[in-house]
This record gives structure tokens, sequence and C-alpha cells, in this order.
């Protein structure tokens, strides 16, 4: 029981350590089980793990001593048992086994008033968003608006062409897109300041074949929402790493951008298997510390659950995204778009994604969402987000 008083990502870890390969409902480790890497069983194996190791550095002794107003908030909340209570996944069957998804993955026929307008303004605006083009769950709670957030959507630039090919992606691919509409930038800015909205995500997809990967572009449209809305509007950017270009990461930092968003999508062990071969950890991790550095208000990074990761890995990628001064993560679940993409190896529940969000608010993110319907532009215009980023524009101002 002294393990409870643990910060929780810390426990998590040292859990997963001693767990072996074998997980399906993690429920049988209340009941002592399950086995452990070293042959031994029980709940007693992760007590003696602490017991035995204990603290390796300083850092981790300050986490496990901690003020006494830490330890007993600790003990008030979520105990060992409530941690591994129930059911982690479920079995995500092979494509030509025909089986009924889990009832947490069933979403509500979109509706109400703010959607029926924001939907009718896309049309007469002719933007194209990601929400739409990518069939996603959650399009009517994000165009709906209420709960604590406000209506967003996420408008795709550059085209709906990608260079690259990763393996749990819908979107089309070629080595020779088309070219780019250098008109794109204004009429993106003029249509979105007319849409009267206060978030609005930007996305785009990959295009290696250009010079600048497209970055100018980019940077181009968001100095045009901030000029047309006149500073009002808060933008969102979830961009490509630019295969890594510190000069095209500036451009994009330096357009007025508000939230600087780049997704790591799995675990370290997956990237090869899940992402196009252009596109890798090291990468993804760069970009988002050289965002941060150059002086990005947020940034933000996304993954995805139930491509074949150990929870370890994911508490590790949580981990290795906030020592590279990442703000915000969003963890959702994947879904094969077709029978062409890569398979769902398990669906997550949705009390295992609480977990995960418990651990990621303990590391010192400043927001995250987690949840198996979530996606990286999920309620992206959160209010608290909101209120953050218009504070942190009246200090500068």
């Amino acid at each position: 029981r002294d393990i409870v008083k643990l910060p929780m990502a810390q426990l998590f870890s040292a859990l997963s350590s001693r767990v072996g390969r074998q997980r399906g409902s993690i429920g049988r480790l209340l009941s002592g089980s399950w086995e452990c890497s070293d042959g031994s069983s029980g709940i007693s194996a992760l007590t003696n793990h602490y017991h035995t190791s204990g603290p390796k550095n300083d850092q981790e002794q300050s986490q496990v001593s901690g003020s006494s107003s830490f330890r007993e908030r600790l003990a008030r909340g979520p105990g060992l048992d409530d941690f591994i209570q129930g059911t982690y996944s479920v079995y995500a069957p092979p494509p030509k086994e025909r089986a009924r998804k889990p009832e947490w993955l069933k979403r509500e026929v979109p509706g109400g008033e703010n959607y029926t307008r924001i939907k009718s303004k896309l049309r007469e605006l002719n933007l194209s968003t990601v929400c739409e083009e990518a069939k996603c769950p959650n399009i009517g709670e994000c165009w709906g608006g209420g709960e604590g957030h406000a209506a967003t959507a996420t408008i795709m630039l550059m085209g709906d062409t990608c260079t690259r090919g990763c393996r749990f992606c819908a979107v089309k691919t070629s080595n020779a897109p088309p070219p780019l509409d250098p008109a794109e930038p204004e009429n993106t800015a003029q249509a979105v300041a007319a849409w009267g909205i206060d978030y609005v995500v930007l996305t785009s997809v990959d295009r290696d074949d250009l010079a600048d990967f497209g970055a100018a572009h980019i940077a181009e449209t968001i100095s045009g929402l901030k000029r047309h809305t006149e500073g009002r509007l808060l933008v969102e950017a979830l961009v490509p790493d630019f295969q890594g270009r510190q000069d095209c990461v500036k451009q994009i930092v330096e357009s007025g951008l508000d939230v600087f968003a780049h997704n790591i999508e799995t675990v370290e062990r997956l990237q090869g298997l899940v992402r196009d071969r252009r596109a890798n950890w090291k990468q993804s991790m760069e970009v988002l510390r050289m965002a941060k550095e150059m002086g990005a208000k947020v940034t933000k990074s996304s993954i995805m659950l139930g491509c074949g990761e150990e929870p370890e890995e994911v508490v590790a990628t949580m981990q290795a995204l906030r020592d590279h001064n990442v703000d915000v993560v969003t963890l959702g679940q994947y879904m094969r778009p077709t029978k062409r993409h890569m398979p769902v190896a398990e669906y997550v529940s949705p009390e295992a994604f609480k977990k995960y969000e418990d651990m990621a608010l303990e590391m010192g993110f400043l927001y995250t969402a987690a949840g198996p319907m979530v996606r990286s532009s999920y309620r992206a215009g959160e209010l608290f987000l909101e209120k953050h980023l218009r504070d942190k524009d009246r200090m500068t101002s």
C-alpha cells in the first residue's frame, strides 16, 4: 500500500516493467494471477520492486517523497486497486471475421442548430474540412460546441493528395500531386473570417515535392487569418515535419499562430510500421522541441492507441513529449479506414483512456484529451485552452 503514494505515471511504469506480455483483462492483476518477467507473481512483486530497487536518483527521490500535501492528495485519489480494475482492452477481430465493435465506439447522428449553421456556411464559402473528408466521429460534438468548448472545424490546405503513405491514413497519395493553388491562403483567410468563429484548426497533407514542403503556403494562410480577423481568431496548425528543416518550422512559428501541433502518432517501436519511412520518432520530437524553443505559445501532439503498443510504451511516449516541452497531448483509438490499411490490434477501453489522461495531467501537460473517439483536433476550442491563449496574448501585448 505504500506505493499508492507514488506519482501515477511512475506507479504505472513500475507495474508495466514487472508484468510480462500477458495482458488481456487487467482485472487479473488484482487477484495476483499475473506473471512477471522474472517468474514471480502477485501484487507482492510490484511492492518488492520498490522495496528492493528504491529511487534511482535525486529526481526520483523527490517524486517519491514530495510534499505532505501531495502525498495526501494522492492517498485520497485513485489507489492501486482502482487503477487496475476492469478491462484494459477488448479483442479486435481480423477483417474477415464479422463482429460488432464495442458499445463505446458508437456515436449519435450529428445535428443541432450550430452543426447545421456551420455545415451550411462551409458550403457557401466553398471550404473543405478534414471533419467531413475523414468522416470524423466527433463532427457533431465539435461543430455543435457547448458544454465548455467553442464550435470548431478543421480546414485542410494544399489539396487532398499526400506525398507520403502512412499505413493508418486514408488520404490519397502520389509522388507528384497537383501544384498548389496560390490563391488558397487568401481565399481561405477571407472565407474563415466571414464564418465568424473564434477558433480554427488548419491541417495539411505532406508535400515533400516542394522545396519548402509547403511551409510558406501554411504560414501565409495563418498570417491572413490573423489579419482579416484583427487578431481575434485563435489559430491552431497541425503541420507536417518538413523533414526536420529548422527554417520551415521557424516560418510557421513566426506566422502568428497560437498552437503549433505535430503528431508523433504512435510509440517509438512502431514508428516504421505505422508511419511512412520518411517520418520518424527523432525527427518529430525535434520539430516539437524546435517549435517551443522558437517561441510557439503552445505545442501539441497526438498518440493513437490500438496499433500494437504496450501500456508502458504509451507512458514513455507521453513522458518523452513532456521532456520536449510539449504542452498538450491527445490520445485516441486507431480505427482502420479501409481493408487496405493496417488492422486494429485492440480496442482500448474508456477506463484505460481515463487513466492515461490522469497520468498526462500529473506529468504536467497543460491540457489533455483522451478517449476512444478522440482525434488530434478533438474539441480544440476547449474553453480552458482558449482562455490560456487569450491570457498569454494579453500578457505579451
